[in-house]
């Protein structure tokens, strides 16, 4: 095994998010999936902006906004992904650096333009995202960093960025350097509609023992494993993979590691605002008690208030000291 540079290096999709509150009716209107994501084209992503309200401009994406929890939380970061030479890439690059998050993948020349998620805000803090992958579509196998990849304790892979030809490839590539390397390789299965067109890739994936530890929520738990009955899903995967990890929402989130299941409840939050990013930042915190060594229970207390924090306010990335908010709780637990 060779030195350790990071604790944590992922792959996923280089996205900004653009953000804006809306009620009930303009979600109708527009004929969006109440609190799905929804992946458009160059047109649709044109008419959504042009609905959209007042927005903010966020660097998001789904394992860039686990590693900026990461970061936050002090774990030593890098990230790859792929952005065009453009404002909006610009926009990206810099704030994941700004986290302390090593980036150095080098900006797409061409066409099509950096990507941006849509995402719609109702009052209930549901939100209904509109995914244009553009450039991020693009990273080639070429682009990895296979030395940083052998020199991180996790690699942690992105489901949404499993759709596209080229990232894909750069997946299985990068798996097979973390793997030859003896690091651990976490994956996240992002939403249903990836399994709906992936499942049979992640299954394999799990059998074969390329994943040791597997994130996901309760609807995507059903989905790849066909039982909507929670328990039955559970009982199915966990002996499949080493560490499974799935959040259920208000109802917290249960791991099984080694044959044995531990549990936590949400944390608590005065007001839920906005649920972007919350199956991201749990992932953040949990791997941040993963890679420091601690046990299984304080790593999934450590995801709750990473994710509670971050479904108190607006964005994808972490506003309040997640640091001094996940060391009061675990004191509060001693």
């Amino acid at each position: 095994m060779s030195t350790t540079q990071f604790d944590v290096i992922a792959i996923g999709n280089a996205i900004v998010d653009v953000m804006a509150p809306c009620d009930d009716t303009l979600i109708e209107r527009l004929g969006m999936t109440r609190g799905g994501m929804t992946l458009v084209d160059t047109a649709r992503a044109h008419e959504l902006y042009d609905a959209m309200g007042p927005a903010r401009e966020i660097s998001g994406g789904s394992a860039a906004n686990t590693l900026a929890g990461l970061a936050a939380l002090g774990a030593s970061c890098a990230f790859i992904g792929q952005v065009a030479d453009d404002q909006l890439g610009e926009v990206f690059a810099h704030d994941i650096r700004a986290g302390g998050i090593a980036f150095d993948t080098p900006a797409r020349a061409d066409e099509p333009p950096t990507a941006r998620c849509l995402i719609f805000v109702t009052p209930d803090g549901q939100r209904t995202m509109n995914t244009f992958l553009g450039a991020s579509q693009f990273l080639p196998p070429a682009a990895l960093n296979e030395q940083a990849i052998a020199a991180a304790k996790v690699l942690y892979l992105e489901g949404y960025l499993w759709d596209p030809e080229e990232p894909r490839a750069a997946m299985r590539r990068a798996i097979a350097a973390a793997k030859n390397a003896g690091r651990k390789v976490a994956f996240t299965l992002s939403d249903p509609f990836v399994i709906e067109r992936h499942g049979a890739d992640f299954r394999a994936m799990i059998e074969t023992g390329d994943v040791d530890i597997l994130f996901a929520n309760h609807v995507e738990l059903a989905a790849l494993t066909g039982h909507d009955d929670f328990e039955t899903g559970l009982a199915e995967l966990a002996p499949m993979v080493p560490v499974l990890v799935v959040t259920r929402g208000e109802h917290g989130a249960v791991a099984v590691a080694g044959g044995q299941r531990s549990e936590v409840p949400a944390e608590p939050v005065a007001q839920v605002v906005d649920t972007t990013g919350a199956g991201d930042l749990f992932a953040a915190g949990f791997l941040h008690g993963h890679v420091t060594g601690r046990p299984i229970i304080e790593c999934l207390t450590m995801g709750a208030v990473a994710a509670a924090e971050i479904i108190s306010h607006y964005g994808a990335r972490p506003e309040a000291d997640l640091k001094a908010l996940v060391k009061s709780r675990l004191d509060r637990a001693d």
